[in-house]
């Protein structure tokens, strides 16, 4: 056990180290500088129904988007599917998702996941066709996650995660990887306080390339076709920090209420703060979980300096089925996030099977 809490001291010093680094070098200024900006966004349901704010407490496979330590609880085998209408339907942007956590040992997890964001048709455009009708384009964005967590004791958890990142717009493409790492402690009686902190999006710079970026240009005294490459800048990733902390009021053994709280730094905007609450009951036919949570940052309540359209209130709910007596589960989830741009809704489903 002495081995463990060394590797667990050098994890968490090397988290807090990381984050003063790459996180506090930013601020609100550069906001709009930071490129693959969807990692920002959490595809799943059950994490974002309360804003996120379960950094502390979050378990299984979602737990790779918010706090990677948190696979570490996955139980047997997770298969989650998952669809966001994102900024409502007026926009046209559709994000999926879908991912697989497998236990691996005692106390080891891994987990690989996949989110793909189709922006719709875009009409193609020239200088000398500025309204098109030359056909369209469609922009996508995907990043895949190949995750591993491990629990070092009863109390302490950690995870590391490996993400690639890929963009591409026409004939114009970047692609990168970037990291995360989060740790996790649980204490109490009935280990009902959790504390966490998760780093994310730690990597180098990005930046596009291919065709797209040529133009070939007339010179008028040859009447020869001069080509010529763009420059383009890097633009670095999106990091942030997350610390949080967690309580479950316990009433008995089919009545839990869950109240996170979680700090989020950003190094290119406005940090956060994110407070949620989850209630489950539990009956012999089905599991009900309900959830709340509010997102906050300065000057959200003031139309002319806010700085964010992701804020405010989120919900949402899950229905669980027993399949067995091997511990099987289907559930079913609705989230709920608000928006200035329009509310964003994801739905999604969840086949747990049996415990470990």
């Amino acid at each position: 056990m002495k081995v463990n809490n060394k590797i667990i001291k050098s994890m968490f010093l090397s988290v807090m180290l990381t984050s003063f680094v790459s996180v506090n070098a930013g601020n609100e200024d550069r906001a709009g500088s930071a490129g693959a900006t969807e990692l920002l966004i959490n595809p799943w349901t059950r994490s974002s129904g309360w804003g996120d704010a379960g950094v502390s407490s979050i378990t299984g496979l979602e737990a790779i988007f918010t706090n990677v330590a948190g696979l570490a609880y996955t139980d047997k085998t997770e298969i989650i599917f998952g669809r966001t209408n994102w900024l409502g339907s007026i926009s046209g942007i559709g994000l999926n998702s879908a991912g697989l956590a497998q236990r691996v040992g005692e106390t080891s997890v891994i987990g690989i996941s996949i989110a793909s964001m189709n922006y719709g048709d875009i009409p193609i455009t020239t200088t000398e066709l500025p309204e098109g009708g030359i056909g369209n384009f469609s922009p996508k964005s995907m990043n895949f996650n190949l995750a591993f967590a491990k629990q070092f004791s009863s109390s302490i958890s950690g995870g590391l995660n490996v993400k690639i990142v890929s963009q591409s717009i026409s004939n114009t493409r970047a692609q990168g990887v970037g990291f995360d790492a989060g740790i996790r402690y649980v204490t109490g009686e009935n280990d009902h306080i959790k504390f966490a902190i998760s780093l994310k999006n730690v990597g180098p710079p990005m930046s596009f390339s291919g065709d797209g970026l040529s133009i070939d240009m007339l010179n008028p005294s040859t009447s020869l076709l001069i080509g010529s490459q763009q420059r383009v800048s890097d633009f670095e990733l999106p990091s942030q920090l997350h610390i949080g902390a967690s309580y479950d009021f316990i009433f008995n053994e089919n009545n839990l209420l869950t109240m996170g709280t979680t700090f989020t730094s950003n190094s290119f905007s406005r940090d956060q703060w994110r407070l949620g609450a989850k209630y489950v009951l539990k009956s012999s036919k089905a599991h009900f979980v309900l959830r709340g949570g509010f997102v906050y940052e300065k000057d959200i309540f003031n139309s002319e300096n806010m700085a964010t359209a992701l804020a405010g209130p989120t919900g949402g709910f899950t229905v669980d089925f027993p399949m067995g007596e091997n511990g099987t589960t289907l559930g079913l989830d609705y989230a709920y996030r608000h928006s200035i741009l329009g509310g964003i809704h994801t739905v999604g489903g969840r086949i747990n099977l049996g415990k470990k």
